[in-house]
C-alpha cells in the first residue's frame, strides 16, 4: 500500500475473508495457518503487462482466473491490489491468495507452480496479441534477433507470425515426452506431426505448410529422434495434408451450415424488427394526428369565441369589427393549416429516415454475411482441392515406390 513508490495504489478486491481490509485479511490467514504446519500460508503473484499493452480491468481479472485455475487455488480467499507507476511498469496488479483449505485445515499443495505460471504467461501473451518473450519459450533463446532469414520468410510467406509459430511449436515440445503427447500438444495448437519428405519430423499447419520440428523447436535433430523414435511410424506429409484438408473441409461444411442457420434466424429477427418498427411508427403517427386534431378544434373554438353575441355583436358588425375578426380568423386558420401540414411532413420524413437507417444497417449485415459465406465456400473449395492434390501425390509416390521395388526384384535385364 506504499504510495511513495507508486503514483496510484488502490484495493480492487478483498474476497473470501471475514475481514474487509487488507491487513485484517492477512492476519486472518496467519491465524488460520497456526492450526496447520504450513509456514508459507500466502501465495503472491504479480501481473505486469509489457509497457503500452493497455490491458483492461476485465483483462486482469481473466488473467487472475487463469492463474488460480492453473495453481489449484480456485475459490480460495484472495486480495487484488492495483499499482500505477510511471517509467516502464505502468499499471500492474498484485494478487495474494490464502493457501489454507479451511475445510481440511491444511495447505493446498502447489507443485511446479513456476512452470504452470510460465504456461499461463505464454497463453496471456498470445491471447492479447503480444510478442511472446523468448524466456517464456526457450531459456537458450532470449535474444529476439536469433531468427534466421529463412525462418522469417517462411512464416511470412504462409501468413503467420514467426513468434507465434515458434512459440506454439516450442511450447508443445516443452510439455511432451513422446510422439503421442507431442502430436496431441501440436493438434491443440493447430499443427499435425508428420514425416517430412526431406526434413525428418515436421509440424504441418492447417494450410499444409511443413515446419521442420528440430529447427522451430530449437533442439537438435538427435534429441528429436531420441524422444519420438523413428519417423517411419508417422504418416507422410501427403497423407497428413490430405487428412488436414479432409478435416478442414468438414469444418467448413459445419461453418456453412451454421451460417445458413444464422442467416435464417437473422431474416426472422429482421422481419420481426421491421414489424415492430412499423407498428411503433403507426402508433406515433396516430398520436401525433390526434394531437393535431385536438389542437385544431381548440383553436377553431377560440377563433369563433371572438365573435360577440347580442347587441355587442350587432355593434361590432355595424362598426366593421366583425369583418376584421373574420379576416384575422381566416389568416390564422391558413397559418395553422400550413403549420399542421409541416408537422405531418416532418413526422413522415423522420419515420422514413428511421426506416432508411434500419434498411442500411440490414443491408450491411446482409453484405457481411454474404462475404463471410463466400469466404467459407472458397476455403472449402481450397481444402477440397488440397485434399485431392495430396491424395494424388500420395498415390503417385506409392506407385513409384512399387515400381522401384519391382525393378529391384526383377534385377538387371540382359
Amino acid at each position: 500500500m506504499r504510495d511513495d513508490e507508486n503514483d496510484h495504489v488502490y484495493i480492487h478486491e478483498v474476497s473470501g475473508f471475514m475481514a474487509n481490509d487488507l491487513h485484517g485479511a492477512f492476519h486472518e490467514v496467519e491465524a488460520l495457518s497456526r492450526g496447520t504446519r504450513c509456514e508459507k500460508f500466502l501465495f503472491s503473484l504479480s501481473i505486469s503487462p509489457p509497457k503500452g499493452a493497455n490491458i483492461s480491468t476485465e483483462g486482469f481479472e481473466r488473467a487472475v482466473k487463469k492463474a488460480e485455475e492453473a495453481l489449484g487455488l480456485t475459490g480460495q480467499p484472495r486480495v487484488i491490489v492495483f499499482h500505477e507507476k510511471g517509467d516502464n511498469r505502468d499499471r500492474h496488479a498484485h494478487v495474494v491468495w490464502s493457501r489454507i483449505d479451511v475445510a481440511e485445515m491444511k495447505a493446498i499443495p502447489m507443485p511446479f507452480d513456476r512452470m504452470r505460471m510460465k504456461e499461463v504467461s505464454r497463453e496471456l501473451f498470445i491471447e492479447h496479441g503480444l510478442d511472446v518473450p523468448r524466456g517464456l519459450i526457450n531459456r537458450a533463446e532470449r535474444n529476439p534477433l536469433n531468427y534466421t532469414l529463412d525462418e522469417y520468410q517462411h512464416a511470412k510467406r504462409v501468413g503467420q507470425n514467426a513468434h507465434e509459430v515458434k512459440a506454439a511449436i516450442q511450447s508443445a515440445w516443452a510439455q511432451s515426452d513422446n510422439a503421442v503427447s507431442l502430436s496431441a500438444a501440436l493438434q491443440e495448437r493447430g499443427f499435425r506431426l508428420a514425416r517430412g519428405d526431406r526434413r525428418g519430423f515436421v509440424a504441418v499447419d492447417v494450410n499444409g505448410e511443413p515446419f521442420a520440428l528440430a529447427k522451430w523447436a530449437g533442439v537438435k535433430t538427435k534429441a528429436v529422434r531420441e524422444r519420438l523414435g523413428p519417423e517411419s511410424l508417422l504418416p507422410s506429409l501427403d497423407e497428413t495434408r490430405a487428412a488436414i484438408a479432409q478435416d478442414m473441409t468438414c469444418k467448413m461444411n459445419q461453418f456453412q451450415a451454421e451460417l445458413s442457420a444464422r442467416e435464417e434466424q437473422r431474416k426472422q429477427e429482421a422481419a420481426c424488427q421491421r414489424r415492430q418498427m412499423v407498428e411503433r411508427q403507426r402508433t406515433e403517427r396516430a398520436q401525433a394526428l390526434e394531437q393535431i386534431r385536438q389542437r385544431q378544434q381548440r383553436e377553431a373554438f377560440e377563433r369563433q369565441a371572438r365573435f360577440r353575441k347580442g347587441l355587442g355583436g350587432v355593434w361590432d358588425f355595424l362598426r366593421g369589427e366583425t369583418r376584421r375578426i373574420k379576416l384575422r380568423n381566416e389568416q390564422e386558420a391558413r397559418e395553422a393549416e400550413q403549420r399542421d401540414r409541416a408537422e405531418k411532413d416532418r413526422l413522415i420524413q423522420s419515420q422514413m429516415a428511421q426506416r432508411q437507417q434500419w434498411q442500411a444497417r440490414n443491408r450491411l449485415i446482409e453484405e457481411r454475411a454474404r462475404v463471410l459465406g463466400q469466404e467459407v465456400r472458397q476455403n472449402r473449395e481450397q481444402f477440397t482441392e488440397r485434399r485431392e492434390a495430396a491424395q494424388k501425390g500420395y498415390l503417385q509416390r506409392r506407385n513409384q515406390a512399387q515400381d522401384q521395388s519391382r525393378d529391384r526384384l526383377r534385377g538387371p535385364e540382359r
